[in-house]
């Protein structure tokens, strides 16, 4: 991301979710520079990061059925077959996992990668290790969607990290989601991975950024020269 795109984002809306936090920041700022008044400065760079750490910019979605989009920003740490956690209820048979881990200093808010019904939202408790950690998968705490996709049921997977503590959600069962569409975010620097149905290809590769709402993950190469790509922001 260049520094004219970095700054442009910076001045973006910032989401609800991190009003508290912010003003929390700030006022700890404001009672440590009571008590030795450089602490009041480095109160304040804190308060601006946490800012721009609940960014919620608005961003352009390519809009085909035969295209899964990325739901956070960051990098791509994992691609390959993997059988997907037991409590979706997706059998044991591997299928495609895409994963994209977000540091500190990603933007947040995650998106959905397919259009849909969500059939079903599973939330598990477990560890906190470091989410470029493979076994995060299975055995951090996560937070889980199963969307059916027009390619059938495709899963989307917050996990929460080392530094992260809270896994937030805002849809519901039964919500008709498009893509692109926010549905939660995580605190502070986590990991989201996505279970593909048979058919998918990869399109990014190990190392890439993302971007949610934007990059194109996954795509089902028998259709997807056929189906019309739009965009809507």
């Amino acid at each position: 991301m260049s520094i004219v795109s970095s700054i442009q984002e910076s001045l973006v809306p910032v989401h609800r979710e991190g009003y508290r936090f912010i003003a929390a920041f700030f006022v700890a700022a404001i009672v440590f520079g009571w008590l030795w008044a450089p602490l009041f400065y480095l109160g304040l760079l804190l308060t601006g990061w946490c800012a721009y750490f609940f960014r919620d910019p608005e961003r352009v979605t390519p809009v085909s059925d035969d295209l899964v989009i990325s739901p956070a920003d960051g990098v791509i740490s994992h691609i390959g077959p993997v059988v997907p956690p037991p409590e979706l209820g997706l059998g044991e048979k591997p299928m495609l996992r895409i994963s994209v881990f977000m540091n500190v200093f990603n933007c947040h808010v995650n998106r959905a990668p397919v259009r849909g019904k969500i059939s079903g939202i599973f939330y598990k408790a477990g560890k906190f290790l470091s989410a470029d950690l493979d076994k995060a998968s299975s055995e951090n705490e996560r937070n889980s969607l199963v969307i059916e996709s027009p390619h059938g049921d495709l899963a989307v997977v917050q996990i929460a990290g080392l530094v992260a503590r809270r896994i937030v959600c805002w849809t519901e069962n039964g919500h008709e989601i498009g893509v692109g569409e926010r549905f939660g975010l995580i605190r502070f620097g986590s990991r989201l991975d996505v279970y593909m149905p048979d058919g998918a290809g990869s399109r990014v590769s190990l190392g890439q950024a993302a971007i949610a709402g934007e990059t194109i993950l996954a795509a089902w190469y028998d259709t997807a020269k056929s189906s019309p790509i739009t965009k809507v922001s």
